[in-house]
């Protein structure tokens, strides 16, 4: 199990944005996108890194170093 949960995340990103973060669709398609550049190749942001790339972006993202935006 991943930790933080998606719903801890949901929470951290409402938080730390000025509009609520309803959406886990947003946050795993965020986490995705992330893992895959991740693998192939991107440095992590980061500095301990988890055996899965998608470990590593889930903490990237409650890190609050990616984030979710509108276009």
């Amino acid at each position: 199990m991943l930790r933080p949960s998606y719903s801890e995340l949901m929470n951290d990103l409402s938080e730390a944005s000025e509009k609520d973060i309803t959406s886990r669709y947003s946050i795993v398609i965020a986490v995705a996108k992330r893992a895959r550049q991740i693998t192939a190749g991107d440095k992590p942001m980061v500095d301990e890194r988890a055996d899965k790339a998608i470990s590593t972006s889930v903490k990237e993202m409650s890190e609050g170093k990616l984030k979710i935006v509108d276009l």
